[in-house]
């Protein structure tokens, strides 16, 4: 399905923890409504303006009632800290839905499923087990964060049980979120989170013999593979993260 570019409106703009921010817009087209592990293109100042990219940010929930569409983003730079700045009736320019997403349907269907996440990797996890829970699955949620947890409120009504790990110790258990997770528990799992904690899960997955899903992050430029920006290496050779991804099998990346 092509992207589509459309002007939108802010809904409303809030902090859900410092430095991380919740957007919420109007998206207008119902016959693009995006799934879990897709994409939009953001930007809100002139093509003319730095910075010169739009910024790619993932899907945190669709509500096809309302059309309403959430990002959960943290602000890193300068593109984020100019979205950061938005406000209630300002528009911007999405542009998406981009990339092949998770199969909630297909992940139901394997069996017993895990999701596991690290920081603002849990943000596409939300609309994941939303569809996950539509499909008739409950699935069981590793989150894991530096300090301070944020938006697990709102997994726990989807999810047969939420663990949850922080570096610092201040919730949950102390240490990383691999330290709880047991992967030989399940048939499925699915992650996002750093790279360094997903190659973690995806080698405890290997080893336990469990098929695992991943969702890698990658600076983009168009974020349709026009510009092979974007490139990653996989077991059969390179390919576009914005086209071919995110999501991808844990051994075509991780396998080398």
């Amino acid at each position: 399905m092509p992207a589509t570019a459309c002007e939108v409106r802010v809904l409303a703009h809030s902090a859900a923890a410092p430095g991380i921010r919740l957007l919420t817009v109007a998206w207008p087209r119902a016959d693009k409504a995006p799934h879990a592990g897709q994409f939009f293109m953001l930007r809100c100042w002139p093509d003319t303006a730095a910075p010169l990219l739009s910024r790619p940010i993932s899907v945190h929930r669709w509500d096809e009632s309302t059309g309403a569409l959430e990002f959960l983003y943290e602000v890193r730079g300068q593109g984020t800290r100019l979205l950061s700045a938005l406000e209630p009736g300002d528009l911007l320019l999405l542009t998406g839905p981009s990339g092949n997403g998770f199969d909630a349907a297909a992940a139901a269907a394997a069996g017993k499923v895990a999701v596991v996440g690290g920081g603002i990797g849990t943000a596409p996890l939300y609309q994941l087990v939303r569809e996950l829970a539509a499909a008739g699955c409950r699935p069981d949620l590793y989150a894991g964060f530096r300090d301070e947890p944020y938006g697990l409120e709102k997994f726990s009504p989807l999810c047969r049980r939420v663990h949850l790990a922080t570096d610092s110790g201040r919730a949950g258990y102390h240490g990383l979120v691999t330290g709880i997770f047991h992967p030989e528990e399940y048939d499925l799992v699915l992650c996002c989170g750093p790279e360094p904690m997903m190659k973690a899960v995806a080698a405890q997955c290997e080893a336990a013999g469990v098929k695992c899903l991943v969702s890698l992050e990658k600076k983009m430029a168009c974020g349709v593979g026009a510009c092979l920006g974007c490139t990653c290496h996989t077991t059969g050779g390179a390919k576009s993260v914005c086209r071919h991804g995110p999501v991808f099998d844990a051994k075509e990346v991780f396998g080398r």
